[in-house]
């Protein structure tokens, strides 16, 4: 059987290691190959595209593989209805899906591992919830708290920008010595080029 096997992890700080050398146990222990390795590297589970990811699914539309082998379903979904949709897409091809980890495997004669997929990705996705409801439940409170919320404001130095600019300097240039975009409009001597 042609397998495709497929990790992700989050963050730059984190490896996908454990998750290939337990995927490539598990395919060699059966005698299957593997037709290629897709990771995706410090790439969230919850955006639209992931590079590795969307490779992967041409591979399997193009029906270059029999099986697609995941360690965990929160590796390959999105939420629910993606993990739903791209498991009845692959089901479609005629390709497994299994979640080595979770004993998942869409085989037409594992009625009760399907079963299971969505009752996991059902768990998964309230999971996933009670994490953002947490999230803005702090960020709320540091506000009250009098804490400013995400990236430090960039101060532009209008003085340093109408100088640059009475020297004849361009928009370009005076952007890129002040470490900002051609497009900064914020009341400066800069002028947008139209």
């Amino acid at each position: 059987m042609r397998t495709a096997i497929y990790a992700r992890v989050s963050t730059d700080d984190q490896t996908c290691e454990q998750q290939l050398t337990a995927l490539r146990d598990y395919v060699s222990a059966r005698g299957w190959k593997i037709q290629g390795e897709y990771v995706d590297q410090a790439i969230s589970g919850v955006k639209q595209s992931r590079p590795a990811f969307d490779k992967l699914l041409a591979t399997a539309r193009a029906r270059q593989i029999d099986a697609v082998i995941v360690w965990k379903l929160d590796r390959f979904g999105r939420s629910l209805s993606h993990l739903v949709s791209v498991t009845q897409e692959l089901s479609s091809l005629g390709v497994r899906f299994i979640a080595t980890t979770q004993g998942i495997d869409t085989d037409e004669g594992n009625p009760t591992a399907r079963l299971l997929l969505h009752l996991m990705a059902s768990f998964a996705e309230f999971e996933r919830e009670l994490i953002r409801e947490r999230t803005r439940a702090g960020v709320a409170r540091a506000r009250r708290q009098g804490k400013r919320i995400g990236r430090p404001r960039r101060v532009f130095r209008h003085d340093v920008a109408r100088e640059l600019a009475a020297q004849g300097k361009s928009q370009r240039a005076i952007a890129l010595e002040l470490g900002v975009t051609p497009s900064h409009r914020g009341g400066s001597a800069v002028k947008p080029r139209y």
